[in-house]
């Protein structure tokens, strides 16, 4: 289940009119809630509104800014024009600038479309940015490890991994997926394994999703269908290992579920998802098994914890390292939080995530790697252990709201000694460009927003993490 932003219709129902085929989305056909008079539908419009909207629904930031700033120059008390003008810079995670205009906005009308509720957001990711900065300059320069080389497993995960659809049409990338992971391929492949979580099917059949109701207004449903072609794509990147249990393995039916399966062993990709699939490897000499959950009987079960232990013990049993995937949590947004007990979406329980990695350590696992909520969360040291509750959004394409800090990816590299025990860590910051396409972030926001997610959620076993993104062993 994905949360999107469609900017300009969902944000604009006064000019749904204007741009709305061009969106894709449920907002592209949400009702219009602030019908416009016919006086005021007969009025002029102010010069860079029709051009800033169309910049905004392709996402060029900075030509949207540079669009509805000539609207409010021409009419500074255009109120479609300030609202705009904050999204704009929304995209851009310029909290600063969200804040200056929407504040200036609700000066002239409080009441204006959803701003009641969007300026006290804006807001806190604005004070979230601000305690980021203040634990970043507190922080210690670097926690490198001096571990020789060779003397451990090095892992390197990432979150969600969706790199086109063939359902909606017009979902798919222009170069077929080649250019995916052009610009964090180096990044990918330095490291013994490589993980990640995919979040979708990838199979041919052109049977309708069951999971789409046939009167369903086009791009309202999500279900994901990526061409078997684009496994490729994964192997050149360096994926070893993948995640197959979350809410979207099964969209297109246990066919489709299959047909992945299939090119994930063509490609020499392991993987665990299905009831019973267990991801195993030796590398230098370790046995490693990685089993994926998720909050369905659709894979492992989440939920089950007393299951869970179970399975986790058993391949401690016949394992050297045992590294436990889930796909859990709420999602958006707002769900940068780990909250104390279980979790809800949409009436869903997406299980109690504390309660599941402590007990699934207890059993034996010796990494934990989280992803779901669509947004990075903080990570936790327990027992020696390192637990990551959310990778995030990493290679998402078309169909993910990637605007604020869903569009912040990492990638953390683990190093793990044969007892299990974190010798070496670090997160290298990424973030999305365009409809969601994977490139470094050389200011490293992941290490910053998952250091005070770890202080505010976990402050007695948050995980060390210093400017550079290393992070300090237990």
């Amino acid at each position: 289940m994905i949360l999107a932003l469609a900017l300009g219709c969902a944000l604009t129902p006064s000019l749904s009119g204007l741009l709305c085929g061009a969106l894709v989305g449920p907002a592209a056909a949400a009702p219009v809630t602030e019908p416009v008079g016919a006086a005021a539908a007969a009025a002029p419009l102010p010069p860079g509104l029709v051009e800033g909207l169309a910049a905004l629904t392709e996402k060029r930031a900075d030509d949207a800014i540079a669009a509805f700033t000539q609207c409010i120059a021409a009419a500074p008390t255009n109120l479609e024009c300030r609202w705009q003008l904050g999204w704009a810079h929304w995209i851009k995670n310029d909290w600063v600038a969200v804040v200056r205009e929407w504040e200036a906005l609700a000066a002239l009308a409080p009441g204006y479309q959803t701003l009641a509720s969007q300026l006290p957001a804006a807001r806190g990711q604005l004070e979230v940015g601000r305690l980021a900065s203040t634990a970043r300059a507190s922080a210690a320069r670097s926690y490198a490890s001096t571990a020789p080389a060779g003397a451990t497993l090095r892992l390197r995960a990432v979150g969600d991994l969706m790199i086109g659809t063939a359902f909606p049409e017009g979902a798919l990338p222009p170069d077929g997926g080649a250019g995916a992971f052009t610009a964090v391929k180096d990044l990918l492949a330095d490291a013994d394994v490589t993980f990640g979580n995919l979040e979708g099917p990838l199979c041919d059949l052109e049977a309708p999703s069951l999971k789409c109701k046939p009167d369903a207004t086009p791009g309202s449903c999500y279900a994901f269908r990526t061409p078997t072609s684009y496994m490729r794509w994964y192997d050149e990147a360096g994926f070893d290992v993948v995640s197959t249990a979350n809410n979207h393995a099964i969209d297109y039916g246990e066919a489709c579920r299959l047909q992945t399966e299939a090119a994930l062993d063509r490609a020499g990709i392991t993987y665990s998802g299905r009831p019973g699939t267990i991801a195993r490897w030796e590398t230098k000499g370790l046995k490693v098994a990685l089993i994926g959950f998720h909050t369905s009987a659709s894979g492992h079960l989440l939920n089950d914890t007393d299951t869970a232990v179970a399975l986790v013990t058993g391949l401690a049993a016949e394992s050297d390292l045992v590294i436990v995937s889930f796909h859990g949590g709420a999602e958006g947004s707002k769900a940068i939080h780990v909250p104390e007990g279980p979790e809800t979406f949409y009436g869903e329980d997406r299980g109690d995530l504390r309660k599941f990695t402590h007990a699934v350590v207890d059993a034996g696992a010796d990494l934990v790697l989280g992803h779901g909520p669509h947004v990075l969360r903080a990570m936790e040291l327990y027992k020696g252990r390192l637990i990551a509750y959310s990778l995030g959004n990493f290679a998402t394409y078309g169909r993910f709201n990637l605007s604020g800090n869903q569009g912040i990816g990492a990638i953390l590299e683990v190093e793990l000694a044969r007892d299990g025990q974190l010798s070496a860590g670090r997160i290298l910051g990424t973030r999305q460009a365009g409809a969601g396409i994977p490139v470094p972030d050389a200011q490293n926001a992941a290490a910053d927003l998952i250091r005070v997610l770890g202080q505010a959620d976990f402050p007695r076993s948050t995980v060390a993490i210093a400017q550079d993104g290393t992070i300090r062993p237990p």
